[in-house]
């Protein structure tokens, strides 16, 4: 016989806690992901003010990590490790993803991480692109507003720095043009990461951490081979070894990047894709904000004025579809109950 339904206070509280965990969680460890690729990427080590130069050893580090951690929890859960989907279609997600992260590690040497940062928040218009082409997907006119409003601040971010920024790469002033290309490349690849996942999973009855273990082992192997065919392997190896420090910058690195996947994961499954979205546009003022203090990255006004124009684009879709999607809360408990929705994209 069911016992008596949760009242709404009960509901409520339940709810709050679990969004001060979810949000605690995805706030901790993305914005120490940030400062770490930064310093990783841009902050020289030990006397001879060495720059570590290796993207895709970061890769392999990371992926290495989530996959051990996704295997052992199919196992401990006594879930299938089976790949339920052909195996080249995780190989596809992967591909992708390895392009993804590679660009968005190689271009910290050439722009600063706050314009690196605003700039994700463009990724909205490739995804729209892909869903267009690959899920025949459409989109409303307010969409296409928000996702023009969200270029033209990043194109003032970009386009107006303060002049004060150097690239430890570029002998000089920000490489703009190539940091930018990167970033394009970075938004092209990330936007179909995330909707070939979605396609993934609304075509197959897969487990979240399924597609995690698979996706990350064969970005581990690609980008083993990727090392070995750049012959970076040994001297990425040589680097650490003669860094502990940056040893333990990519230890951490990875540790946050894995941790960061599970709190994603919760997120969706208990609050949804709208949510999740509201939290990561607050992580990445967060991180703009954290990396202009630690690492003194100075911001003209015109830089404020196109963060203003994106964080508040952002902020506005966000409510404004909360306000016309919000169901009563125990409906809600409900209809999460079973819930399965894919991670948007590995750090």
């Amino acid at each position: 016989m069911a016992g008596p339904l949760p009242t709404t206070n009960e509901v409520k509280d339940n709810n709050l806690w679990k969004g001060i965990f979810a949000v605690c969680g995805i706030m901790i460890t993305l914005v120490i992901y940030g400062v770490l690729q930064e310093k990783i990427m841009r902050v020289p080590y030990g006397v001879n003010k060495e720059y570590f130069k290796y993207s895709l050893f970061l890769v392999f580090c990371n992926r290495i990590a989530t996959s051990v951690v996704s295997a052992g929890f199919l196992l401990a859960s006594k879930k299938t490790l089976a790949p339920v989907a052909p195996v080249y279609k995780y190989c596809l997600i992967s591909v992708s993803n390895i392009l993804t992260t590679t660009c968005q590690y190689e271009a910290l040497k050439y722009v600063s991480f706050p314009i690196q940062t605003l700039a994700k928040c463009a990724k909205m218009i490739p995804v729209m692109i892909w869903g267009t082409f690959i899920m025949q997907k459409t989109y409303k006119g307010f969409d296409y507003f928000v996702a023009f409003l969200v270029t033209v601040g990043c194109s003032i971010f970009i386009l107006f720095p303060a002049g004060a920024d150097i690239s430890p790469y570029s002998k000089g002033k920000e490489n703009t043009a190539w940091g930018v290309s990167l970033m394009v490349g970075y938004l092209g690849f990330d936007g179909f990461t995330s909707t070939f996942q979605d396609k993934l999973f609304k075509g197959y009855d897969m487990e979240v951490h399924n597609q995690i273990f698979y996706t990350t082992l064969s970005s581990c192997i690609l980008s083993l081979i990727g090392l070995i065919l750049q012959g970076h392997l040994l001297s990425a190896m040589d680097f650490v070894s003669r860094h502990n420090d940056c040893f333990l910058d990519i230890v951490l690195l990875s540790t946050v990047s894995t941790i960061s996947q599970f709190f994603i994961s919760y997120t969706i499954r208990t609050f949804g894709a709208l949510t999740f979205a509201t939290v990561m546009t607050t992580r990445q003022l967060v991180s703009i904000m954290l990396s202009c203090v630690w690492f003194g990255h100075p911001l003209s006004w015109e830089q404020w004025i196109g963060a203003v124009i994106v964080f508040g684009s952002l902020y506005t879709k966000n409510v404004l579809k909360k306000l016309s999607t919000n169901p009563p809360a125990l409906q809600q408990i409900r209809t999460q109950k079973g819930a399965s929705s894919p991670i948007k994209g590995i750090p």
